[in-house]
């Protein structure tokens, strides 16, 4: 087990930085807090499994292909393909704003796709693959209000200050009666965000898409034109999925 963790200690460190793509084995060795020697066995064993690759001129090494690989095969198992990429798609070209779709990971969500809209030269750009609390954001709360109650009050607990808990929770009824959430400013200022919930044909809740956009100088009749849209969106690609409202 410590071989493991170490090795997802190195992944962690080489896909955290988003400057800085290609490490040498002294600053990942000072990253992880590991001998030198300790860490040239893990980048071997890492390397003839594919999770490295190592430039054979720099010596640098950076992630390697194999994490790709399993990517893309646990996309194709989310039916973004046929059901919901087709649909975020639409909703992309309808309100010329970034659209995205995140799935819930523990006490975190996982945004997997992200659609921009190249027409818009002022774009809210959220990284794929980042990991954000489940308590900040837009599609964050909307995923935490429609979780079981007593999942979603453990990690209330867990994420938000005690004496905010009971507004935070009583905002989550409220999202989950309007069925969906907005964010303002949380994650970058002068941005915001609104979402809504998808859920599949046994009635779990799959994820949340969203749409980002620059809050600056929005009008009123254009933020209730993107709730209705995500609202839309969010029943569609349910009901696509075989869910029954």
């Amino acid at each position: 087990m410590q071989t493991i963790d170490r090795a997802m200690q190195v992944a962690a460190v080489l896909a955290g930085n988003e400057t800085k793509r290609w490490f040498s084995i002294t600053d990942l060795s000072k990253e992880c807090d590991l001998p030198v020697s300790t860490m040239h066995r893990i980048l071997q064993s890492m390397k003839k499994h594919g999770l490295i690759q190592q430039d054979p001129d720099l010596k640098l090494y950076s992630l390697g292909n194999k994490w790709l690989e399993y990517g893309l095969q646990m996309y194709d198992t989310f039916d973004f393909v046929g059901q919901i990429r087709p649909e975020m798609e639409k909703l992309m070209y309808e309100v010329e704003e970034s659209v995205y779709f995140s799935k819930p990971i523990g006490q975190e969500s996982l945004i997997v796709e992200r659609i921009d809209c190249q027409s818009n030269p002022i774009r809210i750009y959220d990284q794929l693959g980042i990991r954000i609390p489940l308590n900040i954001g837009a599609a964050n709360k909307v995923m935490l209000a429609n979780m079981p109650k007593s999942e979603a009050l453990k990690i209330v607990e867990s994420l938000v200050p005690k004496e905010e808990q009971e507004a935070f929770l009583k905002n989550l009824n409220e999202i989950r009666t309007k069925r969906f959430g907005e964010s303002h400013g949380e994650k970058t200022p002068g941005t915001s965000s609104v979402a809504a919930p998808i859920f599949n044909q046994i009635n779990e809740l799959m994820g949340a898409i969203s749409i980002g956009y620059v809050s600056f100088n929005i009008s009123e009749e254009r933020k209730s034109f993107l709730k209705e849209k995500i609202v839309e969106y969010g029943m569609r690609i349910s009901s696509k999925l075989g869910y029954k409202f």
